[in-house]
């Protein structure tokens, strides 16, 4: 059977130029870039050479480039790494992050607060997702040590204004480390421009054409963090381990490429994706989009359809040979309706009905054109 893949926001398939670069390191070549000898010499270079590249493709400075297992890593260690930086200086600061953050944000807020008693604030999103800068204005004090409000969100994929909630912090909490999980903005956004005002920014590999286990966080200059990795110092004493010469070289390829496509990527597929939704939204009784178009990246669509519960849809187009998602991958299976759906006010039918459909580079009409006979039937057959 031709499968139509849109499922991109949980992981993309992997650029033939991240698995070129990637190929050596997992044969012939070795070499522990920590070591001195020829082998780990050109490890090193090689990692080197890509942390130059996607520091520069990300607007940062060679040094402001820590290497990570991936995004869950780099927002755990951006979160607790600068909040318990800044517990140092002063007994238990606060924390404030959106309501419809990933969980890799939310679940280490929350674990913070309940070891520490450290106050955490969640700031709601409107009905269309977007970060309600009022009341970000009002929960954001003196006494906060870490904001963090995510570029894109990954369910909706709405897009927030960094430099308006950077403006905010700055001015109401001048010792808070603003964070942001830019997961999801790298395939759509100039990244580097989005995230300029931030001083945390995390990535992740498998998001943009990338191999799964490897990530990044930019740490900006004087933005102090802990580590949450403790061992031989690696990446300036920020996170130990010994570096992924693979992931990370095969990292800078898939960057490097979706950076230099990333115009007309976004483009072809922003037709792509007013095709589908507005094909649905047309032919399905009830199907309603999530979020105002404009406000949301080209490769998200995401509908809910009344009367219909997401995971069994998910399970029926699946079976037709369409992969979507009811949420965040991390999530598959929950009996939960989303996080990010309640906070925008849905109740918990209407959150229990919506289904992303994300597309990204290898997203073909075809592919459309298989979702847009599949759902139809599958909904009927759901309500029927």
């Amino acid at each position: 059977m031709v499968r139509a893949y849109l499922d991109h926001a949980a992981t993309t398939p992997l650029r033939p130029e991240a698995l070129e670069a990637m190929l050596p390191w997992l044969g012939g070549r070795t070499g522990n870039p920590s070591g001195a000898h020829a082998e780990s010499r050109r490890a090193r270079t090689a990692v080197d050479d890509a942390r130059a590249e996607i520091a520069a493709l990300l607007g940062a400075d060679l040094g402001e480039v820590v290497f990570t297992s991936g995004g869950t890593e780099s927002d755990n260690l951006a979160v607790s790494g600068a909040w318990g930086a800044a517990r140092s200086t002063r007994s238990v600061p606060a924390l404030v992050c959106t309501a419809m953050e990933h969980h890799a944000v939310l679940a280490p807020c929350r674990a913070l607060a309940e070891r520490t008693g450290a106050e955490l604030r969640l700031v709601p999103p409107d009905k269309d997702g977007i970060i309600d800068l009022e009341a970000l204005a009002g929960t954001c004090t003196a006494d906060v040590g870490l904001v963090s409000v995510m570029a894109v969100n990954n369910e909706i994929g709405t897009v927030q204004p960094l430099d308006e909630v950077a403006a905010i912090v700055r001015q109401r909490s001048p010792d808070a480390a603003l964070h942001t999980d830019a997961v999801q903005s790298v395939p759509w956004l100039d990244t580097a421009a989005t995230t300029a005002a931030t001083d945390l920014v995390s990535v992740s590999a498998h998001k943009f054409g990338g191999p799964t286990g490897v990530g990044a966080l930019v740490v900006r200059h004087g933005t102090p963090v802990r580590p949450l990795i403790h061992g031989g110092g690696h990446e300036r004493e920020r996170r130990s381990g010994t570096l992924n010469v693979a992931g990370i070289v095969a990292m800078a390829a898939a960057l490097r490429v979706t950076v230099a496509e990333r115009a007309e990527t976004t483009r072809r597929v922003a037709a792509l994706r007013d095709r589908l939704a507005d094909g649905l939204v047309s032919s399905v009784d009830g199907a309603v989009e999530t979020g105002l178009r404009p406000e949301r990246v080209p490769g998200v669509a995401h509908l809910r359809f009344a009367g219909v519960e997401s995971e069994a849809l998910v399970i029926l187009l699946d079976e037709a040979g369409v992969a979507a998602s009811a949420g965040a991958a991390c999530s598959s299976g929950a009996v939960e309706p989303s996080h990010v759906l309640t906070s925008l006010g849905l109740d918990r039918h209407e959150a229990a009905s919506g289904i992303r459909f994300s597309l990204g580079w290898t997203t073909t009409d075809d592919d459309i054109d298989r979702a847009l006979a599949a759902v139809p039937v599958a909904v009927a057959r759901l309500r029927d």
